[in-house]
């Protein structure tokens, strides 16, 4: 049998080596050498070794060739071997069974070979001898014999026994491997294969065996099948042999990095899993400082895991750290733009943060999402009070601004005084400038006609700004009391002369910076202000827009 190891003369097999008949094809042989006993006509390295040619082929026949000349049929043929030639530290009576069963086996007679090693084994035990080199060889020979008899069972018996004796003896680990192949134990087949080509690369078959087995593992299991694998032990490189110089092939180099990479991230998933688990555990208990670390190790081994930004904002919000907190919901925010939980929390770190404007804007996406968070609608109330008191004190000036009237400039521009004759809503007469220029002499001119109540003025003043250029003038001042106003004005002046001005002034408003919050904090009198305006409008005539057009208009108000 092929790819024995060399032995110094006098210690070697010389029994049943290798076979590769099994149901999968031949390997080449390394011409290995046995016990040595006498041949007649042949060299003393071809003994139940096969051949000791290099590459040759070792079929499961013994090689019949040499001392099998003149025996007799079932027996020992006695002219032409040594029956008595030592064997390793073995006493002369185990050596002659040994012997015996070395020729038996080269004859095929299977079964008195293996009842010659068993009778040897027996004898070794009794005798007390401590030489673990040669009971392996008797127990891998007689793992051969149960190998040619079918006994694949008994023969992986063996074949471990042999191994616990010598780790990483070659023909143990190969009939092992090919017992296991003949029960379709796949995986350990696989194994011990590789670990066979690890010892000696040169064992043809255990190069085709483990590419035939790949492919039924493939078909199995998978592309995953690797991961099913026991793990493949590390021969050391003293029980290495014939090892090729070569470099490995970008094909094996690529699949040891594949596996490298694979292991890699199944060790990081189990790591991570229990990390987030531990975090976890720590929330439970309030122990935030601890669980916000156990979060912080998981994002090392998961950058890009939303549900761990979320929860890591929850411990920095119990701890107060308000602004980490809306970091790591914005982060959160990027990977799941519309996760909830993120939007709910990184509300809650504005509010911690005093931006209840940020906040409102959040929550009111929390409600749009799912109108049923309970939390978020009673937050919206809270932080909508705040946020009132927190405009209302950002509006109110030190001092009570005075009314600048504008004058003419070279005829340019036209200043309008109103008489108290067009000022309907009762207001005094105030002078506004009718063409604003920018957002500046805009708000000067609403607030001029504002501080005295004058909706007729605002009237005329909208009258003369182009509707696309409204939210834009009203960027910097919008606040819930200048929408009632200029509702107002709409509704009681402008409606009446022009209702395709006021559509496209409606139609326009609503897109100005920070209107769906203002909107929010209007008065009770402010929004019914709005919702008559809406109706007058949809009474009112025009080519221009329908009644269907005003109704989804004011849907994006009231």
């Amino acid at each position: 049998m092929g790819n024995a190891q060399k032995k110094p003369h006098g210690r070697g097999d010389g029994g049943p080596h290798s076979e590769s008949n099994n149901s999968h094809g031949h390997w080449k042989s390394r011409g290995g050498s046995s016990d040595k006993y006498k041949v007649a006509q042949e060299s003393p390295d071809k003994v139940a070794n096969g051949t000791g040619k290099r590459g040759s082929t070792t079929s499961v026949q013994a090689d019949q060739s040499g001392g099998s000349k003149g025996a007799p049929s079932g027996g020992i043929g006695r002219g032409t071997v040594n029956l008595d030639a030592p064997c390793g530290a073995l006493p002369p009576p185990l050596a002659r069974l040994k012997n015996e069963g070395n020729l038996l086996f080269k004859n095929g007679q299977f079964a008195d070979a293996l009842e010659k090693y068993s009778q040897a084994i027996t004898g070794f035990t009794d005798s007390g001898i401590d030489s673990p080199e040669d009971l392996c060889i008797l127990y891998s020979n007689r793992a051969a014999c149960y190998l040619k008899d079918g006994n694949s069972q008994d023969c992986i018996q063996d074949c471990t026994r042999a191994l616990e004796l010598q780790p990483f003896s070659l023909k143990p680990l190969l009939r092992r491997a090919m017992a296991y192949d003949s029960l379709e134990r796949y995986r350990k087949a696989y194994v011990d294969y590789k670990t066979v080509l690890q010892i000696d690369i040169s064992v043809q078959a255990a190069h085709d065996s483990v590419n035939r087995i790949t492919r039924l593992l493939i078909e199995h299991d998978g592309p995953e099948w690797r991961e099913k694998l026991p793990e493949i032990p590390l021969v050391p490189l003293s029980a290495q042999q014939h090892r090729r110089e070569e470099p490995p092939s970008a094909e094996v180099l690529q699949a040891r990095a594949e596996k490298a990479a694979t292991d890699a991230a199944r060790k990081a998933e189990v790591r991570f899993t229990s990390l987030k688990q531990e975090g976890n555990d720590f929330v439970k208990k309030a122990q935030y400082q601890d669980a916000l670390g156990k979060y912080s190790e998981c994002l090392k081994l998961k950058p890009e895991e939303c549900a761990i930004y979320t929860n890591r904002a929850l411990c920095y919000l119990k701890l107060e750290r308000f602004a980490e907190a809306k970091q790591d919901c914005d982060a959160a925010l990027q990977l799941e733009p519309t996760n909830k939980k993120a939007f709910y929390r990184r509300a809650m770190a504005n509010k911690g943060l005093k931006d209840y404007l940020a906040c409102s804007s959040d929550l009111q996406e929390v409600l749009q999402q799912d109108p049923n968070v309970q939390e978020a609608e009673k937050e919206l109330e809270e932080v909508t009070v705040l946020l009132r008191q927190s405009l209302a004190n950002a509006a109110s000036p030190a001092k009570p601004r005075k009314t600048v009237p504008i004058t003419e400039v070279e005829g340019h521009e036209e200043t309008a005084a109103l008489s108290s004759s067009e000022n309907k809503s009762g207001g005094e007469d105030v002078a506004v400038n009718l063409q604003p220029a920018n957002a500046y002499e805009f708000g000067q001119a609403l607030n001029a006609a504002r501080s005295k109540g004058n909706t007729a003025a605002c009237a005329n003043l909208l009258s003369s700004t182009a509707p696309e250029t409204l939210p834009q003038y009203l960027s910097t001042q919008l606040d819930g009391h200048t929408i009632g106003f200029i509702m107002q004005a709409l509704d009681s002046h402008l409606l009446e002369r022009d209702p395709n001005l006021v559509y496209q002034h409606l139609n326009h408003l609503h897109t100005a910076d920070r209107f769906s919050v203002v909107l929010m904090l209007l008065e009770k009198d402010e929004r019914r202000h709005m919702t008559q305006l809406f109706e007058h409008l949809s009474a009112a005539e025009s080519t221009e827009f329908t009644k269907n057009d005003v109704q989804n208009l004011a849907n994006k108000y009231i």
